[in-house]
């Protein structure tokens, strides 16, 4: 299957440049456009909220997406190393017009997965680490960790971390992965966000 991919910021602009640029290049290579995934939304957000995340869920190994350029799939570096990294893995293609990147089944691209892939490990390593000294410098300031007479711990081993927790969640990090950071298990992790972070939408 071969997936066009559009994505504007806003309903000012326009998804027929984007749509232009695709087809006169799929008119090049000989291929065609087999379905289309068009959305209005801010590129910050992350894919889970966007139709993106459907789709990533969606392909199977040998399907391609195209797109205008990298700043479609997001505006992190992050966000965007998370995503390709995710559809190389998965052994999908991807292919950019303007910044002519073709990631698909070659040693390129399976150095850059490989880049992608240690690079998301350093940064969970690092947020690991500034949340260990945080809560080691909480308790040489005395301060109480853990979970008070009569509460769930559920509720108050995260509490404080809503907005951490969503832009790891933005990042691509799993319930599992949040969990190994804050010392709890996935479910915890799952609770808590139906509790504290869905209903806040």
């Amino acid at each position: 299957m071969t997936y066009g991919y559009i994505r504007v910021s806003t309903d000012k602009q326009t998804v027929d440049n984007q749509r232009f640029e695709i087809n006169k290049f799929c008119s090049k290579n000989n291929l065609k456009i087999e379905q289309w995934i068009e959305e209005t939304i801010s590129g910050t957000k992350s894919p889970e909220k966007r139709l993106l995340g459907s789709l990533l869920a969606e392909v199977k190994s040998g399907d391609m997406i195209i797109c205008s350029e990298l700043s479609r799939l997001g505006r992190s570096l992050f966000m965007i190393m998370s995503i390709l990294n995710h559809l190389m893995m998965n052994d999908v293609i991807i292919w950019t017009i303007k910044d002519n990147y073709r990631l698909g089944d070659n040693i390129q691209s399976k150095v850059l997965a490989f880049a992608f892939g240690l690079s998301a490990e350093i940064e969970r390593e690092l947020i690991s680490q500034r949340t260990k000294e945080a809560l080691a410098r909480r308790r040489a300031e005395g301060k109480i960790l853990g979970r008070p007479y009569g509460k769930k711990s559920s509720h108050v081993k995260l509490s404080g971390r809503e907005q951490e927790i969503k832009s790891l969640l933005a990042r691509q990090f799993s319930k599992s992965e949040i969990g190994r950071i804050y010392g709890v298990n996935r479910i915890t992790v799952d609770t808590f966000m139906k509790e504290r972070i869905l209903n806040q939408n």
